[in-house]
């Protein structure tokens, strides 16, 4: 199977078809090249292409040799206005050529003008086209898109060489033919030609990939498929244009030549890497048009300035109209426009200014938080910016801090205002120089110098008014002697008239005297002392006593002063000290003298320490350093109190005698010697008769329970059957002890059986046997009991024998017994009576 298509006579070695219109390349490099093309073509249509990659790649410039005819760059040849070919062949040159090697060549184009070929019939059997080489092999074909016809156009031919023993049919399919965009292509089943039904849109199909078939009649495939690949050849039918409809650009204003502004970019739709999509811009008209600022790159599209002059205050937006054409930016390239907007930036590049030179007003002396003047000032930078926004400073004339400058946020004025009172005696007018800065600091233009801070002066005339006396200084200092007696007068404050400036006919009244130390005069000011001046007095704070003193006219305008006394140390104050010690032998046998001198350092220590020669013998007296002294026993005194005569001088000789009193005392800290030292030294004590009743009633008890315990009775009662715990044998005694009445040796006590079912009860003696019932023995007052039946924390006579004595008979007590039991309770009841006394 093969491809036939060409002029009758052309010989063919691999060859490049190129359909409607056709290119063909022959085997001489390049020498003659055919295209098919219809009887009438248009201005500025494509006719075809030549492939100069492959015939001269290194031509620089390539002209034609027919006028109706031009060749790009790339190859493509176009017409230069309509056209109407009569004849079937119209042929002309055209000559690529290098600039630098001055070689060049010539190339024929055939135009050749035809419509569709007539099929031409097979046969099964036909040896006039017997061929020996294999023609069943695919060929690689190029459709120009936007063809104008006539259709359908003849794209190619397939053959197979089985066509020689049998009757080939021909057949397509693929995108084209039975898919998407369908009947564009078509075969003639006998010839095997293949037609184009219509126009393409490379734009949207770049290729076509088809498959060819031969079969019998009956159906055989002597051949594989063939596949074949249709290329659309793109037509230079999309122009170009900007991506973004409406583009802006700022730039800063004074900028350098060169500086970027930005870049535009624009798409075209046609085949990427040709002619038809190399993009040129310009730039067609600024606006306003004069002085002109800006260039763009033609290949890039980067936008920069030419000039440096770009001011924001005389122009603040500029418009670009922007041009984008393909074809490299030819004449016949197909283009579109833009616009695009540049905005300047602002920059700090005009100073302030005030709209007057000089300024002048007026103000009451002694006026203060009060404005005087508003000044306004002119800025030709972007308004409400820190490029605009005042700042401004008093320069001169305010070294006393009168005024003060501020900016009004709302109208960028300065506000002159008065912040300290203003003396018309001292100065009749102020005059200030003013300054203004903006806030952002200023930037130095391409074509200009630095801004530089523009002044202003300010007249302030003050007026004058009838003030009332002035007290200046406020504070006066005068000094004077410690101790000063009553009676004595001191220079006092005097006050002014600033309108005389003197002090007749002013009144002065103290208003301020803690300690009430003076008196006034109402008319001098001047001081009388009351009371004697103390330096050591608790008024006075680092030896200044301070008195508030008021003047006043005759207006009752007034002013207020302070008079500070300063008082010179005079020694007047002997030194002292406690007038307590104590020693404790336990930790040590001395104590520390610690004086204490309330006049100034200068009239206080070196102490000097003296004992009175009837301390001598018990005490030594050590200066340790001229403040402190240590008292030391001479030997081992007794635990008591000692009274020590001690005279102490001041470094001037000024004394004073103390009676110390010591207490040597068994502790280990003076604080527990006080403790135990008046409890146990103080043995006086007087008794109340609240005390002497408690004692009176307190022995009277006494006895009634030692008489108790002597007496024991009995009683007949009626026979009980449980046992009894009421009836008790007493010991009856008039004495804390047993008296004389208590002869025998042995003290018969009853003791407790455990049960009483007699009747009657004899009366138990000193001498006989008790009756067995159930007795107990206890004391009243201090709860103590003889009875061993009561356990628990009772003491009775049992616990007191103890187990040592041996077996008694049972209720039976010796006399030693009942004296070792009860002197020590009787003991402890006298010492509870004596401590109920002394509380």
């Amino acid at each position: 199977m093969a491809v036939a298509s060409a002029a009758p006579g052309s010989i063919f070695c691999k060859q490049l078809l190129f359909c409607l219109p056709v290119l063909i390349l022959s085997c001489d490099a390049c020498q003659k090249i055919s295209l098919q093309v219809p009887s009438h073509l248009q201005a500025e249509r494509l006719v075809g292409k030549v492939n100069l990659k492959e015939c001269f790649p290194s031509a620089r410039l390539i002209l034609s040799s027919d006028p109706d005819f031009r060749i790009l760059e790339d190859g493509s040849i176009y017409t230069t206005h309509d056209l109407i070919l009569s004849s079937e062949r119209k042929s002309f040159s055209i000559f690529p050529s290098d600039s630098q090697s001055q070689e060049q060549k010539k190339i024929e184009i055939v135009l050749d003008v035809g419509g569709r070929k007539a099929p031409k019939k097979r046969h099964t059997r036909d040896t006039v086209l017997k061929r020996s080489k294999r023609r069943w092999a695919p060929i690689p074909c190029s459709l120009m898109e936007n063809s104008l016809g006539p259709f359908p156009q003849h794209v190619q031919q397939v053959q197979s060489d089985a066509a020689q023993n049998y009757t080939i049919f021909y057949s397509i399919s693929g995108p084209g033919v039975d898919k998407e965009p369908f009947n564009l292509f078509f075969i003639d089943k006998d010839t095997g030609d293949i037609f184009c039904t219509r126009s393409i849109d490379r734009e949207r199909y770049e290729q076509f990939p088809l498959y060819a078939y031969a079969t019998t009649a009956d159906g055989y495939a002597p051949e594989y498929p063939l596949p074949l690949v249709f290329k659309v050849e793109d037509d230079n039918d999309n122009a170009p244009y900007f991506e973004n409809k409406v583009t802006v650009f700022s730039v800063p204003e004074n900028c350098r030549t060169g500086t970027s502004v930005g870049q535009v970019t624009a798409v075209d739709l046609d085949e990427p890497d040709t002619l038809h999509t190399r993009l040129k811009y310009k730039i067609l008209q600024q606006i306003p048009d004069h002085p002109k600022h800006f260039s763009i790159h033609p290949d890039t599209g980067v936008i920069t300035t030419t000039t440096p002059l770009l001011d924001r205050e005389h122009c603040d937006t500029y418009k670009l109209v922007m041009e984008v054409r393909d074809m490299g930016g030819q004449p016949f390239g197909l283009f579109n426009t833009g616009t695009i907007t540049i905005s300047l930036q602002d920059e700090n590049d005009n100073p302030p200014y005030f709209t007057k030179t000089s300024y002048f007003t007026e103000v009451e002396e002694n006026r203060i938080d009060v404005e005087i003047l508003r000044m306004a000032v002119h800025d030709q930078d972007l308004p409400n910016t820190p490029h605009s926004k005042a700042v401004y400073k008093i320069l001169q004339g305010n070294e006393n801090g009168n005024f003060k400058i501020s900016t009004d946020p709302n109208t960028n004025e300065a506000v002159l205002c008065v912040v300290k009172p203003l003396n018309y005696e001292v100065n009749h007018q102020v005059v200030l120089q003013i300054g203004v800065l903006n806030e952002a600091q200023f930037t130095k233009a391409a074509n200009s110098k630095t801004p530089t801070m523009c002044t202003t002066t300010v007249t302030v005339k003050i007026k004058d008014s009838d003030e009332g006396p002035e007290c200046q200084p406020r504070v006066k200092v005068i000094q004077s002697r410690d101790g000063l007696q009553p009676g004595l007068e001191l220079p006092g404050y005097k006050a002014l008239d600033p309108e005389t400036r003197s002090g007749e006919g002013l009144r002065y009244k103290k208003i301020g005297d803690e300690d009430n130390w003076f008196e006034i005069n109402e008319h001098t000011g001047d001081l009388r002392t009351i009371k004697v001046l103390d330096r050591e007095s608790k008024f006075v704070k680092n030896d200044q006593y301070n008195v508030s003193v008021v003047a006043m006219d005759t207006d009752g305008r007034s002013c207020t002063g302070t008079l500070v006394v300063l008082l010179e140390d005079y020694n007047d104050h002997p030194p002292q000290i406690d007038k307590e010690v104590t020693i404790c032998q336990h930790a040590k046998d001395y104590a520390v003298l610690k004086p204490v001198d309330a006049d100034g350092p200068e009239n206080g220590p070196p102490f000097q320490f003296f004992l009175d020669n009837s301390a001598d013998k018990l005490w030594n007296l050590e200066t340790k350093d001229g403040k402190t002294a240590i008292l030391r026993q001479r030997q081992i005194l007794d635990y008591n109190e000692y009274n020590v005569p001690i005279i102490i001088k001041d470094r001037h000789g000024l004394s004073a005698k103390h009676m110390l009193m010591v207490r040597v005392c068994a502790c280990t800290t003076p604080s527990d010697c006080n403790k135990n030292f008046k409890r146990d030294v103080k043995p006086n004590v007087i008794l109340g008769r609240w005390a002497i009743l408690a004692m009176v009633l307190g022995s009277a008890l006494l006895l009634c329970i030692l008489f108790t315990c002597f007496c024991v009775t009995a009683k007949r009662t009626v026979k009980k059957c449980f046992p009894d715990v009421a009836q008790q044998n007493l010991i009856v005694s008039n004495t804390e002890g047993p008296g004389e009445e208590v002869m025998e040796a042995n003290i018969r006590l009853p003791t407790q059986t455990s049960n009483i079912c007699d009747t009657s009860m004899s009366v138990g003696t000193l001498g006989g046997q008790g009756v067995k019932t159930q007795q107990s023995f206890e004391m009243v007052k201090g709860g103590y009991t003889l009875d061993s039946s009561k356990g628990g924390g009772h003491q009775t006579l049992e616990s007191v024998k103890g187990a040592g004595q041996g077996v008694m008979e049972p209720g039976r007590y010796t006399y030693t017994d009942w004296h070792s039991f009860t002197q020590p309770r009787l003991g402890e009841e006298s010492i509870r009576g004596h401590t109920l006394i002394k509380n």
